[in-house]
């Protein structure tokens, strides 16, 4: 639906100042969907964004929102919010205090009391007004309506002073709840602060001072110590450390020199860097970072569904109920009207939705942000969710339980000059795609072999290894399999050694010919230096059962897997093998993880309910495919996320529970007529807080800090 869009409609994305609630966000969406050349609307209430589709401008958006005083920009365009003074700002809320404590000074119960009690619901109740009357008309019922009928209907019976209380309550729990919803996406929009907003580019012998917006691929940025990196590119020269928290949460300063690649919003620690531009500020690693943050945060968690459906019903119901309270005991047991109405009051106040609506959001909103702070990109609350309820991790092993780069470890030659054969071996593995071939390569460059033999027809055994002509003689290079179908069998001797090695968890490559064997390579992936406590922690945690997967050979994988205490090995896995499993394992646990390069298994990583990827920073596959991207090479990041998870679970449980916990005792304080309206709007005005500032707990949540849940 959306592509389409995409490819029908003009797609403008606009930045919006001014929300405070879910049910605004909801009001202004349909506003928008109203207005004349708009095909389709979406508002992402955490990102503070809306996304229309077809034609309009920023005047008709800001009418459509003029009901809360939104004020709508470009996304593009840079704007410098301006904080007015709180006098300046709050004006009438501080006059609407001042003529309340009048009041109460001039005396309850006289006219001129009365009239000054009146004069502060007017003039800080004014814009409430103007919403629920609105609403009230158009049968929208939201906290503006319920608020809005229950101060008149004060007024009407002659309650002037709690009125007046109950407006000015509403309207500084409304200036709280904006600055804590605000102090929510602080956590995003500091992402954005974090990249220069212009660079020192040298454009023939001229180095000028240009906006990002107008730095193009290509051209050579200057970067000094002590400055950020403006544009993601490839270092042309210089050698430095860089410091890349902001991207991979990593605070550990990495080296860089030529032809590294290095990150928008990176800091140059040491030496001076010219680097190639090779992205356009919009497509820099740190702005998709941001694009997807805010773009997860537009996406429903369950628990945010269930709460948005129960809203629907549940506002009307309490309009229901409140209405039979007033009316039902007077008309039908000749209770006293003025005080029964005045408990329908204390229930419209009290029921409403607010802190219910807001409780899952903006834990959602603060999660995600922090997590990305962090190096953690989760790509939408209900990814955020799932990894809170996982059972099962499985791994792959080639880059993410290990380094990723193999190495030769033992080089056994049988009767021929080692040296020759290491030469033969790495000029044919020259032409392989295999990734050990590299480590042959990088062996052979490091013992001065030479390198330059003549190599002739060169041809891939497929699933088994290679073969080529090295100075008129046919050599293979491939695993033991291929050379048992070769000679028929391995003698031994060979074999013993083969199986040894493979034993201490390396993968051995044999070299001969069709006649004899002429050395055994074994090459190894070094395990991680975090991967077994990563393995333990998770144990620790509460996680079911780890799996290692991988296509090396058995010996291999269960050698890794013991050095890990990994629970399970499965191994020379083709990329079905693996995906049948993960759907095996989803039948057994439930609910289980991939963690993988994001890159390879693609269908084993889609197939889990939580797909997590290693090293999101620089991949774009793993940003775009994964639910969740650990942006650095580190595995210890998983842990982390699993708590934090666990954590906004457990805060949004406390949220929903203490949201409706806080309803029903105040619902049972009307029965006996404890409830007053002052008492209803602390209710809810305190619940509205309490729940905010129990998510904006997430905030300080840090990778090694956060504590078990």
């Amino acid at each position: 639906m959306e592509k389409q869009l995409e490819q029908t409609e003009e797609k403008n994305v606009y930045r919006v100042q001014g929300f405070t609630c879910t049910n605004c966000a909801g009001i202004f969406e349909k506003n928008v969907k109203n207005l004349p050349g708009v095909r389709e609307v979406q508002v992402n209430f955490g990102a503070a964004k809306i996304t229309v589709y077809g034609n309009t401008t920023v005047e008709d958006l800001e009418k459509a929102g003029a009901f809360e005083s939104l004020k709508v920009t470009p996304e593009k365009q840079r704007t410098i919010e301006k904080k007015k003074p709180f006098l300046h700002e709050h004006w009438n809320v501080v006059l609407s205090v001042v003529l309340l404590v009048a009041g109460y000074v001039l005396g309850e119960g006289s006219i001129l009391a009365d009239v000054t009690f009146a004069a502060s619901i007017i003039i800080g109740g004014y814009e409430l007004f103007k919403k629920g009357l609105k609403n009230l008309f158009r049968l929208q019922f939201d906290m503006n309506t319920l608020m809005t009928v229950a101060i008149i209907g004060a007024a009407a019976i002659g309650e002037w002073g709690e009125g007046a209380t109950v407006v000015i309550l509403f309207a500084i729990s409304e200036v709280l709840e904006r600055y804590s919803m605000e102090k929510a996406r602080q956590s995003i929009r500091s992402l954005m602060d974090i990249a220069p907003k212009e660079a020192l580019i040298r454009r023939g012998s001229e180095e000028i001072m240009v906006n990002v917006d107008d730095i193009q691929v290509g051209d050579v940025m200057i970067v000094k110590p002590g400055q950020k990196l403006a544009m993601d590119g490839v270092v042309l020269k210089g050698t430095s450390t860089i410091n890349q928290a902001a991207i991979t949460g990593e605070s550990v300063p990495v080296t860089k020199t030529i032809d590294d690649e290095v990150f928008a919003g990176t800091l140059n620690e040491e030496g001076l860097l010219e680097v190639k531009v090779t992205k356009r500020v919009e497509d820099t690693t740190i702005s998709k970072i941001i694009h997807l943050v805010e773009e997860a945060q537009a996406e429903r968690a369950p628990s945010q569904a269930f709460v948005d459906r129960f809203a629907k019903y549940y506002t009307p119901a309490i309009m229901i109920l409140a209405l039979g309270i007033a009316v039902v005991p007077p008309l039908f047991a000749g209770a006293d009207w003025g005080d029964w109405i005045y408990r329908g009051l204390a229930l419209l106040v009290v029921g409403c939705p607010c802190a219910l609506v807001i409780s899952t959001p903006v834990s959602i909103v603060t999660a995600i942000g922090n997590a990305a702070k962090n190096g953690v990109l989760i790509k939408g609350g209900i990814h955020l969710e799932e990894a809170g309820r996982l059972a099962a991790i499985a791994f792959d092993k080639t880059g993410t339980l290990t380094k990723g780069f193999p190495e030769v470890t033992n080089f056994i030659s049988f009767g021929k000059n080692e040296n020759e054969l290491l030469s033969i071996a790495a000029v044919i593995e020259k032409g392989s795609q295999h990734p050990l071939a590299s480590a042959i390569i990088r062996k052979a460059e490091q013992d001065g072999a030479n390198l330059s033999l003549d190599v002739t027809e060169f041809q891939s055994i497929t699933g088994k290894g290679v073969k080529a002509k090295v100075k008129g003689e046919l050599y293979y290079i491939g695993n033991p399999k291929l050379f048992n179908e070769l000679h028929g069998s391995v003698n031994q001797d060979t074999a013993s050694k083969i199986e040894e090695l493979q034993k201490q968890g390396k993968t051995v490559m044999v070299l001969g010919t069709d006649q004899q064997i002429l050395a055994l390579i074994a090459v190894a992936d070094d395990v991680r230096d975090s991967s077994k406590n990563v393995i333990k922690e998770l144990h620790g945690i509460g996680i079911k059962k780890t799996i290692m997967l991988t296509g090396d050979n058995q010996a291999t994988a269960n050698a890794i897997g013991k050095q890990l205490n990994v629970a399970e090995v499965k191994a020379e896995l083709l990329p079905q093998d693996k995906l049948d499993y993960i759907k095996q394992l989803r039948q057994d646990y439930g609910k289980v993880a991939m963690i993988g390069d994001g890159v390879n298994d693609a269908p084993a990583l889609a197939a889990s309910t939580v797909g997590i990827a290693m090293g999101g920073a620089g991949t774009d596959t793993a940003l775009e495919t994964a639910d969740i991207a650990l942006m650095a090479d580190d595995l210890r990041k998983l842990p982390y996320t699993i708590r934090l998870s666990r954590k906004t679970l457990a805060i949004i449980k406390q949220n929903i529970t203490f949201s409706l916990g806080i309803k029903l005792v105040a619902l049972a304080l009307i029965v006996p007529g404890w409830l007053t309206l002052w008492m209803a709007i602390f209710a809810d005005m305190g619940a509205t807080l309490i729940v905010t500032l129990n998510s904006l707990r997430l905030l300080k949540i840090k990778g090694k800090k956060i504590g078990y849940e």
